[in-house]
This record gives structure tokens, sequence and C-alpha cells, in this order.
């Protein structure tokens, strides 16, 4: 599984870094979450962004990132 990593969150790593279309485990490894709760997901219509081609599920990696953030609660000021 080839994964950006960085020091800072895997969410806050540029959007080019990614590939455009994530597998389920890439997914599941950028949501910090299981395979399985990434098809649940899918198959209860919660994530944006889901290609399917035949069998395969794959993920545009810009609308996670987008939802994620959209989806992230605001620092809190000093």
């Amino acid at each position: 599984m080839n994964v950006p990593s960085t020091a800072r969150s895997p969410v806050a790593t540029e959007k080019s870094a990614w590939p455009v279309l994530l597998t389920v485990d890439e997914a599941a490894a950028l949501l910090r979450t299981t395979r399985r709760a990434m098809y649940a997901m899918v198959e209860r219509r919660q994530l944006p962004g889901v290609v399917r081609l035949r069998r395969r599920v794959l993920f545009r990696a810009e609308a996670l990132l987008d939802w994620v953030d959209q989806k992230s609660a605001p620092l809190p000021k000093e």
C-alpha cells in the first residue's frame, strides 16, 4: 500500500500527493478505519467520490479529502 507519509496528519497533506483514485485499503488508511467499515459506509452511501468499476470500488481522493475537511471541527482559539 503506497500511502504518502508526513510528519503532519495524513488529511493535512497536499492533495497532489495522493493518486487520483484510491483503493479501499488506501482510503481506509486515509480515514484511519477498516476495510469492513469502508464497505459499510459505501453501502449506506455515506462517502463521496465512490467509483465502481465492475466489482472494484475506488474512491476519488480529492472528494474524500474535501469531505474530511468539511467534517472537521474548527480549532479552538487560544
